[in-house]
């Protein structure tokens, strides 16, 4: 398992406790407000648990993108790159 799927999965985990959903139940590219009913208060946590975790800054106004695991993913990378 490479780096970058083992945060992958930490992600996974992370999302899918705000969600309230397994993390098997959770898609790659399932749509966090379509297919599992988030609202903006749960994607505001999420935002805050990934900042508080991986100890970066995701700009809200990137919220509107970040509406699947892999988007969310993505933004981490590209931030940590930032960063680091």
């Amino acid at each position: 398992m490479t780096q970058t799927d083992t945060q992958l999965e930490e992600l996974r985990e992370l999302v899918a406790e705000v969600l309230e959903l397994e993390p098997e139940e959770l898609e790659d590219n399932g749509d966090f407000i379509d297919d599992y009913e988030a609202d903006s208060l749960r994607a505001i946590e999420i935002l805050a648990r990934i900042d508080k975790q991986y100890k970066i800054e995701i700009p809200q106004a990137e919220l509107p993108e970040l509406r699947t695991l892999r988007a969310v993913n993505d933004a981490l990378i590209r931030h940590s790159v930032k960063k680091g």
